[in-house]
C-alpha cells in the first residue's frame, strides 16, 4: 500500500510545483502565457498535431492564462494539503500538463519528472496519512463527508462537459476525464449511501489494486530514470575520463556561487571522484533495490546529491523534483519515526486525557493499521 511513501510523493511533487509557480510569478506571462516567444499559434499548430493537452488553447486571452495560472497554484497547495485529494489532484495533473505543453521548450528533466508524477498521482490514495482528508475521515468517519467535495466534482463536471460539448478535448483524454468523474462520483453515492455494505468494500479493493499499481509505475520510472542517466552517461568520454563534472562548474548559467565552483573545480582529485561516484549510484541503484541496507544507503548518496545539485549548480527546482521522487523507497519505519517527531513539535489545543487504569484497548482495524 505505502500510505506514507505516498504522502510524501503528494506533498514533494506539489510543493515543488507550488514554489516554482511563485518564484516565477513575475514571469508568467514570458514562460507559459500571451509574451513567450513561443506564440499561442505556433503551440496551436504542435498541440493539433501532437495531440497535448492544455487548456490554454482554449482561448488567447489573458484573462484565461491568469485564471489557469491562479487555478494550479490552489491545486497545487490543496494537494500539498491532502484538501480533496481525488479532485484536486485531477486539478493539480491539468494545470502541470496545461501550462507545460504550453511551451513545450521552457522545462528541464525536473520538469519532466513533474509531467509523469503528476499523472500517476491521480492514480494512488496518496492522502490515507499527512493530510486534510485523513483528518476529516478520523473526526466525521469519512474523507467524502461534507459538501465542498461535490460541489468542486460539479465544477469539474461541468468543465468537461463545456470541453466535450465545444470540441476541446480529444477522444483519449475525454474518456480518461469521464472515467475519472464517473468513478468518483460513484464512490461518493456508495460511500454516503452504503458506507458498510459490500459495494463499497469491492470499491476499496479495487482503489488498492489501482493504488498499488500507481506506486508500481512510480517505482519503476525512477529506476529507470537512474538506469537511462547513468547507462548514457558511460558512453561518454568525459564520464569515462572522470572530467564531466569539471566543465559545467565553468558555465556562468550553472555557477550561482562562482568561488565554491571554482573551488571544486581546481581539485582533478574530487572532480574525477564525484563524476564516477555520480555515474556508480546510477548504475547501481536499480540493482541495490533486492538489498534494503544498500538500497538505503544509496538512496541517502542520491538525495545528498541531488541537494548538492540545487545548490552547487543552482537547479533547486529539479533536485526537489528528484528528491520527492526519490521518497518512493524510503523505508515505512522512517518515515513513521518522521511523522511521529513533526507531530510531537505542534502545540497541543488542550490537555492529553489519559484511559482509565482498567480501560481496555481499542481494536484497531486493518484500514486504521494501514493508515
Amino acid at each position: 500500500m505505502g500510505p506514507y511513501q505516498s504522502a510524501v510523493i503528494r506533498i514533494g511533487f506539489a510543493g515543488t510545483w507550488l514554489f516554482f509557480l511563485l518564484r516565477e510569478f513575475p514571469q508568467r506571462g514570458e514562460l507559459y502565457g500571451p509574451d513567450g516567444p513561443w506564440s499561442w499559434e505556433l503551440a496551436q499548430r504542435l498541440i493539433a498535431s501532437n495531440g497535448a493537452f492544455t487548456v490554454l488553447m482554449w482561448s488567447d486571452s489573458t484573462l484565461w492564462f491568469e485564471i489557469v495560472y491562479a487555478v494550479s497554484v490552489l491545486a497545487s497547495v490543496g494537494l500539498l494539503l491532502g484538501w480533496r485529494t481525488r479532485a484536486t489532484s485531477v486539478v493539480f495533473m491539468a494545470g502541470v500538463l496545461s501550462l507545460q505543453n504550453r511551451s513545450v521548450f521552457m522545462g528541464d528533466g525536473g520538469d519532466n519528472v513533474i509531467h509523469l508524477m503528476a499523472l500517476y498521482l491521480v492514480l494512488t490514495r496518496c492522502a490515507q496519512v499527512w493530510s486534510l482528508d485523513a483528518r476529516r475521515s478520523r473526526l466525521r468517519g469519512s474523507a467524502c463527508a461534507g459538501a465542498a467535495g461535490p460541489a468542486l466534482w460539479a465544477v469539474l463536471g461541468a468543465v468537461f462537459a463545456y470541453g466535450a460539448v465545444t470540441g476541446r478535448f480529444s477522444d483519449g483524454w475525454l474518456a480518461a476525464f469521464a472515467a475519472v468523474w464517473v468513478a468518483c462520483a460513484l464512490w461518493w453515492v456508495v460511500d454516503r449511501y452504503e458506507p458498510e455494505g459490500q459495494g463499497r468494500a469491492t470499491l476499496d479493493v479495487l482503489a488498492n489494486l489501482l493504488h498499488n499499481a500507481g506506486m508500481l509505475v512510480i517505482m519503476a520510472e525512477v529506476c529507470l530514470i537512474y538506469a537511462t542517466a547513468g547507462w548514457y552517461k558511460i558512453q561518454g568520454s568525459r564520464w569515462q575520463d572522470g572530467t564531466a563534472l569539471y566543465y559545467p562548474l565553468g558555465l556562468d548559467y550553472f555557477t550561482p556561487w562562482p568561488g565554491l565552483s571554482a573551488l571544486l573545480a581546481s581539485s582533478g582529485t574530487l572532480v574525477m571522484l564525484l563524476s564516477y561516484g555520480t555515474v556508480a549510484v546510477q548504475v547501481a541503484f536499480p540493482f541495490t533495490l533486492f538489498n534494503r541496507r544498500i538500497k538505503n544507503v544509496l538512496l541517502g548518496l542520491m538525495m545528498l546529491e541531488h541537494a548538492g545539485i540545487a545548490v552547487l549548480l543552482g537547479l533547486p527546482f529539479f533536485s526537489l523534483a528528484m528528491i520527492a521522487a526519490d521518497a518512493v523507497f524510503l523505508p515505512t519505519v522512517f518515515l513513521v519515526w518522521l511523522g511521529a517527531r513533526v507531530a510531537a513539535l505542534r502545540p497541543r489545543r488542550g490537555p492529553v486525557l489519559a484511559a482509565p487504569p482498567d480501560a481496555e484497548p481499542a481494536p484497531v482495524s486493518a484500514g486504521s493499521a494501514l493508515t
